[in-house]
């Protein structure tokens, strides 16, 4: 005889703060108790194995991405990610030209390139530990500006540094992961929040006197036409928020498992001719998902696993935790650029996957990843001091300090 469906589970004993310190044993518990739950310190249900939340991902009839009060929207106004189709997929091909696999290869490859060897440049001219410390922070020395730099040019922000996409994706990518309500958070983000739209409502002008192919000059034109101005704003933050922490993420989180396993960096740098990179890229992004969980809300109610998630419910997708299920993945806890290759979620999945997943692949496997290593041999932890990682709804590296050997400039 069938057993009939239940109410998730409680799991009142999960904390905002242990998530943020260290999610993994966290997950690694849900998984095995309680793959459904309702967690009452994030007011939202936990999706946590790799098949549910794949599932999810292709199910916006009964998981809608238009979840009501949803935290983005908060932050950045309603995007597109919190959006289904058909309203989502009119505003996904105005985003996509700049960013498709032709775009990327024909046009932002080499500034990826230059962008990755301009910041190498100044930290080889600078010297390896020079930066008042012992050591140099690989975070904020290259991965965040080498992330920042790269999206404000593919967006056209001529009116920005990439100091202020830094801090603008930063602050409201905070709000998007306040679930704690936090007011100085709030605060920050909508300070952020309304400097974008400064400069967002500038360079659309700017950008129709001159078309120049970027993604606002796509927006100024007849791509942008089927959005109105608060939608094109709402996007642009969307944009600003995963297209810099995801390979900033990426290339932390990369590096952190490179430099901890010295046989896993001789095995991607195995053959000269054809380093494994793109395999390196891969694994950092599943074995820590920069974007680690995506809300959802359901429409109906819907059995998940044995359990009936309620009408209208809160539901986090965590890919985080779906990357390192152990019924997918072996050893999940290990990062292994040989293991056999598997669907990873990081991307997301179903309609809303990652409208910005070649630029991410070309500017961090393709040029910030083997430049790195190819300019500051030697690269090591600094003595004395620890790589720090924390988040769980965003997650990487937020100090990476190292040394390298001196080299020569040029």
């Amino acid at each position: 005889m069938s057993t009939a469906p239940s109410a998730p589970p409680t799991a009142g004993w999960v904390t905002l703060a242990a998530l943020e310190e260290d999610p993994f044993p966290v997950f690694e518990r849900l998984r095995a108790e309680a793959p459904v739950a309702y967690v009452p310190a994030a007011g939202r249900y936990l999706v946590t194995t790799h098949a549910d939340v794949h599932a999810l991902h292709q199910d916006n009839a009964a998981f809608s991405s238009d979840e009501e009060g949803t935290l983005m929207k908060r932050s950045m106004g309603h995007a597109m990610l919190r959006k289904d189709d058909p309203e989502h997929a009119v505003e996904r091909a105005a985003l996509q030209p700049p960013l498709r696999p032709r775009a990327v290869k024909s046009r932002w490859a080499e500034v990826f390139e230059a962008t990755a060897r301009r910041y190498l440049d100044e930290l080889v001219a600078a010297g390896p530990g020079t930066d008042g410390t012992d050591g140099t922070d690989l975070v904020s020395a290259y991965a965040a500006p080498v992330a920042a730099e790269n999206l404000r040019l593919v967006m056209g922000f001529d009116n920005a540094t990439q100091q202020d996409l830094q801090r603008w994706s930063q602050t409201m990518i905070d709000g998007v992961g306040n679930y704690a309500d936090d007011p100085s958070v709030w605060a920050d983000a909508l300070r952020s929040s309304e400097e974008v739209d400064t400069a967002v409502d500038e360079m659309l002008a700017r950008k129709r006197a001159e078309p120049d192919g970027s993604l606002l000059s796509g927006l100024a034109g007849e791509q942008g036409g089927a959005m109105g101005l608060d939608a094109i704003r709402a996007n642009v933050k969307m944009t600003i928020g995963g297209g810099l922490n995801e390979p900033r993420d990426a290339i932390g989180t990369a590096v952190w498992a490179l430099l901890d396993r010295p046989e896993q960096l001789a095995t991607v740098l195995a053959d000269p001719v054809a380093p494994r990179w793109a395999d390196a890229f891969e694994e950092a992004l599943r074995w820590v998902a920069p974007i680690g969980a995506v809300p959802r809300q359901t429409t109906r109610d819907v059995e998940v696993r044995g359990v009936v998630i309620p009408a209208g419910a809160g539901v986090l997708s965590c890919m985080i935790s779906g990357n390192r299920d152990e019924e997918v993945f072996e050893r999940p806890a290990e990062f292994d650029v040989d293991r056999d290759k598997k669907p990873l979620l990081s991307f997301g999945g179903g309609a809303h996957y990652c409208a910005g997943t070649w630029v991410a692949k070309a500017s961090v496997a393709g040029a910030a990843l083997p430049l790195l290593f190819e300019r500051l041999p030697g690269l090591r932890w600094a003595d004395g001091r620890a790589p720090r990682a924390s988040g769980w709804v965003f997650r990487g590296p937020r100090e990476l300090p190292v040394v390298w050997d001196s080299v020569t400039t040029g």
